[in-house]
C-alpha cells in the first residue's frame, strides 16, 4: 500500500476517505494521490462562440477552485503527515479514475461513497460501485468516518468455492488482516437458494482454514433470506469494523442480471469495505 489514490470530489465522505488514507499511507510509509476528475460538458456543432469561451471560462473556475480545496484538505488533515500530491483530469469520473490508476501503478483506492438507493442505484449506481467493478486493484468504500486504528475485527463473506481465483482474494485479505493486527471472521451465509446443512459447511470452514494457514480467525455459519441481509446482521451482531469482500466485476448484461453483492454492501453498509475483483 505505496501509492494510494484517493478521488475527491470534496464531498464529506471523500474527506473521511482522505483522512482514512492518510492514516493508512503513514502506517504503511506510502504516499497519496489525490484526484479530482472534472466532467467536461457535452458539445455540439450548433454551439456559438461565446457559450465556448463561457464553458473554458467555467472549467478554468471549477479547476483553480479544486486546487484551493487540495490545499485546504492537505493543511487540515496531512500536515505532519505522508506525503500527498494532487491531480486533476477531465473526462467521465470512473473513466478517468480507471485510466489513472492503470498510469500512475496504483497499489490501493480509497473512496468516499455517498451510497445510492432505489432507482437512483438500479439504473446510474455510484462511481464507487463502478470503481469496485472495474478497479484491478483493491478498493476501499469509506461512506462515514472511520479510524483505521480502530480496525481490530473484519468480516470475511465467502462462498467457499474451491477456485484459482480465490488465491490472490485470500492473500490480500491476510495481508490485510496482518496489516491491521485484526481477528478475521470468516463467514459463510447460509441462504434457502444455496442452502447447506450446517455440518456440511462447518467441515468446508476448517477446511479452508487449514488450506490457507488461517491465524487468529473465527469460523462462522450465519443463516439468512438473502446475502446482503445475512452480512449486514452479522456485522451488527458482532461488532464488525470492516468488511473484506471478493467480486465478480460483471458489466453490461450479466450485472444487469446477476449484480454483485459487495457493489449493494458498498451502497448500503456504513463500516469501510475492502474489496478486490477476482479475476
Amino acid at each position: 500500500m505505496k501509492k494510494i489514490l484517493v478521488p475527491c470530489d470534496f464531498s464529506d465522505a471523500a474527506v473521511q476517505a482522505f483522512k482514512f488514507a492518510v492514516e493508512i499511507a503513514t502506517q504503511s510509509r506510502g504516499e497519496i494521490l489525490l484526484l479530482h476528475v472534472i466532467e467536461l460538458p457535452v458539445m455540439h456543432d450548433t454551439v456559438l462562440m461565446p457559450t465556448l469561451s463561457f464553458e473554458e471560462s467555467f472549467i478554468k473556475d471549477m479547476a483553480v477552485n479544486a486546487e484551493k480545496n487540495f490545499s485546504k484538505m492537505k493543511e487540515k488533515w496531512a500536515k505532519s503527515g505522508p506525503k500527498v500530491i494532487s491531480f486533476i483530469e477531465y473526462g467521465p469520473t470512473a473513466h478517468a479514475i480507471k485510466n489513472f490508476i492503470k498510469d500512475k501503478k496504483i497499489d490501493l483506492v480509497v473512496m468516499g461513497t455517498k451510497g445510492a438507493s432505489g432507482v437512483k442505484e438500479f439504473l446510474v449506481g455510484s462511481n464507487t460501485e463502478k470503481i469496485v467493478r472495474m478497479s484491478p486493484v483493491p478498493v476501499f468504500a469509506v461512506k462515514k468516518s472511520a479510524k483505521a486504528s480502530s480496525i481490530k475485527n473484519i468480516a470475511f463473506p465467502n462462498t467457499l468455492e474451491d477456485s484459482a481465483e480465490q488465491d490472490e482474494l485470500i492473500l490480500g485479505v491476510k495481508a490485510l488482516q496482518n496489516f491491521f493486527k485484526a481477528k478475521l471472521h470468516v463467514v459463510y451465509i447460509n441462504t434457502p437458494a444455496n442452502f447447506k446443512r450446517d455440518s456440511v459447511t462447518h467441515q468446508q470452514l476448517n477446511a479452508f482454514a487449514k488450506r490457507f494457514m488461517l491465524k487468529d480467525y473465527t469460523l462462522n455459519v450465519y443463516n439468512a433470506t438473502d446475502q446482503e441481509m445475512g452480512i449486514t446482521d452479522f456485522i451488527h451482531e458482532n461488532g464488525i469494523d470492516m468488511i473484506a469482500m471478493g467480486t465478480h466485476g460483471r458489466r453490461g448484461l450479466n450485472h444487469f442480471m446477476s449484480g454483485s453483492v459487495a457493489e449493494d454492501m458498498v451502497n448500503h453498509i456504513n463500516c469501510p469495505i475492502w474489496t478486490l475483483v477476482e479475476k
